[in-house]
């Protein structure tokens, strides 16, 4: 008797093949030369807007990029279904699924190669011209994701459809040649940072509510940055400063540890929480064009106190917040939100602490360039658990009993772009 299940397993075994085939072929249209010749043409096609640059250069790429990729899937399709024959002859048709889904992919780009008329409207989705209505996808590939890798990195944002391999390879994010900016830069953390987003190419910019100037140490050599000094309390200042910001880090916060004074109260939910709160939504302004909803990102360090006790009733208190905070506003955020949930480290606010601030901050970075949207750093197991089952369950509520703000933040950000332009003018 056939198992439909094992058959279905083929199934979505031998499409997932061709997934990685076709992300596969593109990596090494970057590397190999044959291929690399090829691939050119399609980095040639399209303007910053998606419009193609020439009709003649359109067909050309698919015939010279396209179609010999559809065809290399269809071949390794055929392989992997002969590898079935033999190995479960009983369901090897399963991975004839493979081949289906394949063929859709060459007969399109056939199609589009041939000029035939609204084919490239059906089938060429990620390269449609028009305005971004979500950041890049997580796990599909849509068209902000795929607009960075022809006109943010050419080598980053490999992947077709899903964006495991991306993931996998550390190339779902490029922080090459990206302004970062750091508050909390003066911190152990906070330098840590800037230190590894400047060894991944991006351009560093302090915020410190000090007033020295920060350097990083780079292998025995001390490295300016530029720091720009501000206060809790005074975001509005920055609001000419963040248009510039590809990714905004923040990372600024205090640790009141036994106090429970009205005082502590306050300074704690005003630095943990509402300065960051007020430094995000100063940001979201900022994102007004395709290239600001692909490229732009906010990294939010809401902390493993969310979720585990910290020994810090306050710092548990604000920080568990904030973090409420940016879960309801990232699901109507108009860039990626990114939170940093990390366990305890060695720093001046917490001289208890366990991990290495230094291995803290590459495990940061690191996750960053998978594309983890929430980037767990700890040694307590629980927290890998724990954590995405809260932020699942608060989420989905927050969804349910609250109302989409998009509209108002898009009004808002128009609004800011008038005034940025006043002020500037």
């Amino acid at each position: 008797m056939v198992n439909y299940w094992i058959v279905g397993a083929v199934a979505i075994a031998s499409v997932c093949w061709a997934e990685i085939i076709r992300d596969f072929y593109h990596v090494v249209s970057h590397y190999w030369t044959p291929l690399q010749k090829l691939h050119t043409w399609h980095h040639r096609v399209f303007r910053p807007n998606l419009t193609a640059v020439s009709e003649t250069i359109y067909k050309q790429a698919h015939w010279r990029h396209d179609v010999p990729e559809g065809a290399a899937m269809m071949v390794l399709g055929l392989l992997l279904w002969v590898v079935a024959y033999f190995g479960l002859p009983e369901y090897h048709w399963g991975a004839a699924a493979g081949c289906i889904y394949t063929l859709g992919f060459l007969l399109s780009a056939i199609a589009r190669a041939c000029g035939i008329k609204g084919a490239d409207e059906l089938t060429d989705i990620t390269h449609q011209p028009g305005d971004f209505l979500t950041p890049p996808g997580k796990w599909l590939v849509n068209k902000p994701y795929h607009w960075r890798h022809h006109f943010d990195n050419q080598n980053a944002y490999y992947c077709g459809t899903f964006t495991l391999i991306d993931k996998l390879m550390g190339t779902a994010l490029s922080l090459k040649g990206k302004t970062v900016a750091v508050t909390g830069a003066s911190g152990t953390l906070g330098r840590l940072l800037l230190k590894h987003l400047h060894k991944a190419g991006a351009k560093v910019i302090a915020l410190s509510s000090g007033n020295e100037e920060i350097t990083l140490d780079l292998d025995g050599e001390n490295l300016p940055v530029k720091t720009v000094t501000w206060q809790a309390g005074q975001e509005a200042d920055l609001a000419l400063l963040l248009e510039k910001i590809d990714i905004l880090v923040i990372n600024h916060g205090i640790n009141v540890q036994r106090e429970r004074t009205g005082e502590a109260i306050a300074n704690s939910y005003e630095i943990n929480t509402f300065s960051a709160w007020r430094l995000m939504e100063l940001f979201f302004l900022t994102v007004r064009t395709n290239e600001n909803i692909a490229c732009k990102e906010v990294w939010i360090n809401t902390s493993e106190a969310e979720v585990i006790p910290a020994v810090s009733p306050l710092y548990e208190l604000s920080k568990r917040a904030l973090g409420d905070l940016v879960t309801l506003r990232r699901l109507d955020a108009p860039c990626i939100v990114r939170k940093l949930i990390l366990g305890p480290f060695k720093s001046n606010l917490n001289p208890i602490g366990i991990m290495s601030p230094d291995w803290v901050a590459q495990q940061v970075v690191k996750q960053a360039k998978g594309d983890a949207r929430n980037i767990i750093v700890t040694i307590n197991p629980l927290t890998f658990i724990v954590f995405p089952v809260k932020e699942f369950f608060v989420s989905l509520y927050f969804q349910i009993f609250s109302r989409k703000a998009i509209s108002e933040i898009k009004e808002a950000a128009a609004s800011e772009k008038s005034s940025a332009k006043a002020k500037i003018n």
